[in-house]
């Protein structure tokens, strides 16, 4: 009887695709493990907790095989693993992960303890609710699930593999591009597998091909020296709420377009084939704004919902506050008044034009005796990931074949700045092959990920290497 590593190639993937549904429940009881793990990045408290996640996918690596280095940085540690592949050649892939979650509030609005798994019944089976359950833990352990599968069958995946895992990805990465550049030639590949995206829905999967970058700023703004009594005052000191929601409020005009001078100097259209596929897509917006309670779109007017969504900019307030907002009353006019602002950004457009049209704009608009400061807390541009790439006709088919319906290739509205910097750093394309669903609730209470997507998430990861190996 032949060997694993004498059979056809065929017959080696069916054998690894039969291991992972053998092993799902110890697949799930892992990802569980790793689940429990508080890494809270943007809380020091919580700085052991990422340290303890590092560690874990570490000793999880070696176990199958491959050579793994915890890297120090400023911040939190850098995973960086190594397998030369079964095969002796062929392309290297470089799959990029995080382990670092978001905060879980408010817990009082979680259904089970955030860092608590829980399997909880849903219309596609079974789910894990879980901070981290989607993004990104279960959606590495994917891939890593894929890795285990032909580590058990065939000694190691096909090609030599690269993995890059960090801490830092919800805080925005502030040390991830020095780490690339510094290491860029462990880090050389030929293409970067990313799953930190979406299926169309869960039945359809989809490669994501485009995404919009980001401008995150705060506006700090004073006024008077120290707040004061509003009926003494009122009338004659400026306030600088009244400043700042009025600067706020005139950087969309009435049809949605944001009022920044040259914002949209380099937004490009996109083609006509584009816009007829998303077109086709058959997006029922006013469901998908049913389902958290709203009735009325939003943003550009006179454009195609999904248009808006992925191929155009956008301004949003994301957190305001100033004066006083405990219970009961307290008159006064305060001194300061701050707001937190994102700004979506497309391909082409530049983060720091941005940036300075913002600033220029505040400066603008603010009355004698009022000061303002505008931090930028992250700056990325918007990318367009080639659809002609090999890596990309490899997960066509990859995941045609795992679900019997052609891939789709669409865009996303939000960030993942990771892209950008690879293919700016190391000349790298990514194939963006996520595996979430619109309604995971990604960032808010009770985040969720179907088993039934972290399953075949794991059997299209083993296809891909295989079809790669070709």
């Amino acid at each position: 009887m032949a060997s694993s590593l004498e059979l056809p190639l065929s017959d080696l993937l069916d054998a690894i695709l039969a291991g992972l549904d053998t092993d799902f429940p110890a697949a799930t009881a892992r990802l569980v493990d790793l689940l429990s793990i508080a890494s809270i990045s943007a809380n020091p408290a919580h700085a052991g907790d990422c340290r303890a996640a590092a560690a874990w996918l570490r000793d999880d690596l070696e176990s199958i095989g491959f050579t793994v280095t915890i890297h120090e940085t400023p911040g939190q540690p850098i995973l960086l693993a190594h397998h030369a592949g079964t095969g002796g050649a062929g392309p290297r892939l470089l799959y990029y992960g995080h382990y670092d979650v978001q905060p879980a509030d408010p817990l009082e609005l979680w259904t089970s303890p955030p860092f608590t798994p829980s399997m909880v019944a849903g219309p596609y089976g079974d789910r894990v609710v879980a901070r981290g359950a989607v993004d990104d833990k279960g959606q590495v352990m994917m891939w890593i699930e894929a890795l285990r599968a032909w580590h058990r069958a065939a000694g190691g995946p096909p090609v030599p593999v690269t993995i890059l895992i960090e801490g830092e990805e919800e805080v925005g990465s502030p040390n991830l591009d020095p780490f690339i550049a510094a290491h860029a030639d462990a880090l050389a590949a030929d293409a970067a597998v990313i799953s930190d995206t979406g299926m169309w829905d869960i039945d359809t999967p989809a490669i994501t091909t485009r995404l919009r970058g980001l401008v995150y700023a705060q506006i700090d703004l004073t006024g008077p020296s120290r707040d004061l009594h509003s009926g003494l005052f009122g009338g004659s000191a400026q306030n600088p709420i009244h400043v700042l929601t009025s600067i706020l409020a005139s950087l969309r005009d009435p049809a949605g377009h944001i009022t920044l001078p040259g914002f949209y100097d380099d937004v490009q259209p996109i083609s006509a084939e584009l816009a007829a596929e998303w077109a086709g897509l058959g997006f029922d917006e006013a469901a998908s704004l049913a389902a958290i309670g709203l009735k009325s779109p939003a943003g550009e007017a006179g454009l195609p919902a999904l248009e808006r969504l992925w191929a155009r900019p956008t301004a949003e307030i994301n957190g305001i506050w100033g004066g006083y907002t405990g219970p009961g009353s307290k008159t006064v006019i305060p001194s300061q008044a701050h707001a937190k602002i994102s700004f979506r950004l497309v391909p082409d457009q530049k983060p720091e034009a941005i940036a300075a049209s913002l600033r220029a704009y505040v400066e603008a608009n603010l009355p004698e005796g009022c000061a303002a400061d505008v931090q930028i807390f992250g700056a990325a541009p918007g990318v367009a990931v080639p659809d002609t790439s090999p890596i990309i006709a490899a997960a066509r088919v990859a995941l045609t074949d795992e679900y019997q319906k052609s891939a789709l290739l669409i865009g996303s509205g939000g960030s993942i700045p990771v892209v950008e910097s690879l293919h700016r750093l190391l000349g790298l394309d990514s194939l963006l092959m996520g595996f979430g669903l619109e309604d995971d609730q990604i960032h808010s209470p009770s985040e969720k990920f179907e088993m039934r997507c972290f399953r075949k998430g794991a059997r299209a990861h083993a296809r891909l290497l295989a079809e790669i190996s070709k």
